[in-house]
């Protein structure tokens, strides 16, 4: 059996957004609720969800770059949520993150041999000025950048270039850990291809596991070993990706997978599943199951029993009272 690297087990935040004059929470915003998830060694999850599902929140949150209402964050069987600041410290050497906007993410008044010098300083991994060049360089060239161009500023490099030097950043400490936060989204396409072929290749060089989340299912499919598919906070369904795109379980990854884009050579048989209104408040969520309001197979006991993750195959995980539908695949 594989290792597993991150344990995550009902994962809740709540961010208190209203207090009485007593100080005590009148109004609280339910950003991840009970969320659990695994990742083996050298495994990619996917994670991904519309915009306000949490999956943000849920990336933080195991770094504790916020911090958890309540659960369990296992990394390599130890719980993270009771570290204080200097164990953490250590820990966070092996867990690291890739940032969404290479453009704000990296410090323009730094050269890249200073924004890639900070971790090997902060972490005490580099005996002299030498060994840290060595290793500037080694990382430079392993991401696809020239050594020589560690001398330039952020500004001189272009999308791709910045999020290279992002990822290089995040992987001089040698972690076994990376979270990547939508690390394409604010790149070309053309450009989103190479860098996740980067993380890719990474991944086999380097054996880390990486929770990558996006919004994009088409993205996700093409790098993940398993897909979680968040929605207001909660899980829907975790699968491998060849079996959640062909043999999806839950309403709202069947509606995701109708609005992935196909060639036009390629007529698709049945068109886009159109959700109905807009994601809930997560300050009022609704009772139940989450997407109920906007579920075309919704029934009244929906609204009475909030479904829990089964596992309805192995490794094949949904939270859905209806067991009777058929739902289509992935039109690809």
């Amino acid at each position: 059996m594989s290792e597993i690297v991150l344990d995550v087990r009902d994962l809740t935040k709540r961010f208190t957004i209203e207090k009485d004059f007593l100080g005590r929470t009148k109004k609280e915003l339910v950003a991840v609720d009970n969320v659990s998830f695994s990742i083996k060694r050298q495994e990619i999850l996917g994670l991904v969800g519309e915009s306000g599902s949490g999956k943000t929140t849920v990336g933080r949150s195991v770094l504790r770059l916020v911090e958890p209402t309540s659960g369990y964050v296992g990394f390599k069987g130890q719980d993270i949520l009771p570290l204080n600041k200097s164990q953490l410290r250590r820990l966070r050497q092996k867990m690291q993150l890739v940032f969404q906007d290479p453009y704000a993410s990296l410090n323009p008044r730094h050269t890249v041999e200073t924004i890639l010098s900070a971790p090997l300083e902060i972490h005490q991994l580099a005996s002299s000025r030498e060994e840290k060049r060595r290793k500037i360089e080694e990382m430079l060239e392993l991401v696809g950048l020239r050594p020589d161009q560690m001398n330039r500023y952020a500004h001189e490099f272009s999308g791709g270039q910045r999020q290279r030097v992002g990822i290089a950043r995040a992987l001089m400490c040698q972690p076994e850990l990376l979270v990547a936060d939508e690390p394409v989204s604010a790149l070309d396409v053309s450009i989103q291809a190479q860098i996740v072929n980067l993380l890719l290749e990474l991944k086999n060089k380097l054996g880390i596991s990486i929770l990558f989340i996006a919004h994009d299912l088409s993205v996700v499919g093409h790098m993940s070993d398993r897909i979680a598919v968040m929605y207001l906070g909660r899980m829907m369904e975790i699968a491998p990706t060849k079996e959640l795109f062909t043999n999806p379980q839950h309403p709202y990854t069947e509606a995701l997978l109708s609005a992935v884009p196909v060639p036009d050579t390629k007529k698709t048989k049945q068109g886009r599943i159109v959700l109905q209104g807009d994601i809930p408040s997560p300050i009022n969520p609704p009772s139940g199951c989450a997407f109920r309001n906007r579920c075309r197979y919704a029934v009244d006991a929906c609204a009475k029993q909030k479904p829990e993750l089964t596992e309805v195959s192995p490794g094949h995980w949904k939270a859905c009272i209806r067991h009777d539908l058929q739902l289509r695949p992935a039109d690809l």
